[in-house]
C-alpha cells in the first residue's frame, strides 16, 4: 500500500517543518514500512552541519525512521489517534553519510509489541548502500 503525504498526516501528528518522510512506498500496518525522504540542498540542518561539508545528522536520520515507524504502528485501525513516542534506541550505527540530494529509503520492520511497548529494526538507504541501523523502542501513548 502507498501513501502519499496528506494520506501520511492522517496517521501521525508531525507536520512541516519536522515532518521528515514525504512518502511511504509500501506498508504492511502493524508489521513493515518503506519511506522515502529526498534531500534537499534547502535543508535548513544543512546550512549549519556542516557549513564546508553538509551532512545529515544522524539524529534527524534516526527520527526519520521513528517516523517511518509510527506510521507503520499507528496505521493499524486499534492504535488510530495515538501517538508513538521514542522509548529507546539501541545499536545504532552510521555506515555512510547522507548528503545533500540523496534520496533515503526508510526500512522498518516490527519486531514484537507487548502492551503498549514494542520494538523495531530499521534501515536507512541510499541506493543500495545502507547508511544507518538501529533497533528502536517505540511507546504507544493514548
Amino acid at each position: 500500500m502507498e501513501l502519499n503525504l496528506e494520506q501520511i498526516k492522517k496517521i501521525i501528528p508531525h507536520r512541516e517543518p519536522f515532518l521528515l518522510i514525504d512518502k511511504v512506498l509500501e506498508l504492511e500496518p502493524g508489521k513493515r514500512v518503506l519511506a522515502v525522504k529526498k534531500l534537499s540542498n534547502e535543508e535548513p540542518w544543512f546550512r549549519g552541519h556542516f557549513p564546508s561539508y553538509a551532512v545529515q545528522p544522524g539524529v534527524l536520520t534516526i527520527e526519520m525512521l521513528a517516523q517511518a515507524g509510527a506510521v507503520c504502528v499507528l496505521s493499524m485501525e486499534q492504535n488510530a489517534g495515538k501517538i508513538a513516542l521514542f522509548g529507546g534506541i539501541e545499536k545504532a550505527r552510521f555506515k555512510r553519510p547522507i548528503l545533500p540530494g540523496d534520496e533515503v529509503f526508510l526500512a522498518v520492520e516490527t519486531e514484537r509489541f507487548k502492551g503498549p511497548i514494542g520494538f523495531a529494526n530499521a534501515k536507512a538507504l541510499v541506493g543500495e548502500q545502507v547508511a544507518v541501523v538501529a533497533r528502536l523502542m517505540l511507546a504507544l501513548k493514548s
